[in-house]
């Protein structure tokens, strides 16, 4: 399998850093390769330009700004999304990678008959998401319902691919986990990712 693993976090030796690179080298030792897109190291620009959303509706929309990036995607048959909830939510670095590439086109393409869209990443067959959050379980998932794992699974993958296999990974309370929480968490990324 071919796995496109999407890292965002601006510091390179960030927690978010690490787990991208046990990803990497899992799937890599398990035999599948991977394309490691560090949006911040590539310098991707988050902000969908004005052209980008004028043209939403034009057929064929215009992706040549991201066309590099849309490759990638579409030689993909996973992706994995490496990035901390900020705010329970995605990094805007992250936001603007779904805003501008998972465009008309790529991803899903408008209903002809309107008010539904028609799933395109049929290539991609896993969508995982590693992530972190500052907060507690508790908090995440009672009190703030999830947010990202619901836009994750329920908008992105069930809208934009066909019977994708999700899984999201979480490692809670970042900002008070021990060294030793931490590598728990990266051997069960680990394990998680050798059964792939």
């Amino acid at each position: 399998m071919h796995i496109l693993l999407v890292l965002a976090h601006p510091l390179p030796e960030s927690y978010a850093a690490s787990v991208a690179r046990t990803a990497g080298e899992t799937l890599e030792t398990s035999g599948h390769t991977v394309d490691l897109l560090d949006l911040y190291a590539e310098d991707f620009d988050p902000r969908l330009s004005k052209a980008e959303r004028g043209g939403y509706f034009d057929v064929p929309y215009d992706t040549s700004a991201v066309s590099s990036i849309v490759a990638r995607l579409k030689a993909a048959d996973g992706l994995i999304l490496v990035f901390p909830q900020w705010w329970f939510n995605f990094p805007a670095i992250l936001k603007g990678f779904i805003d501008r590439v998972f465009a008309p086109d790529v991803a899903f393409a408008h209903d002809a008959a309107g008010g539904r869209i028609v799933p395109q990443l049929t290539n991609i067959k896993l969508l995982y998401a590693l992530t972190t959050t500052g907060s507690p379980w508790w908090l995440v998932h009672v009190y703030m319902g999830n947010p990202v794992r619901r836009l994750l699974k329920r908008g992105i993958a069930n809208f934009c691919a066909k019977r994708v296999k999700f899984r999201m990974l979480s490692l809670h309370d970042m900002d008070r986990a021990t060294d030793a929480k931490r590598k728990t968490h990266l051997e069960r990324v680990r394990k998680a990712l050798a059964a792939v």
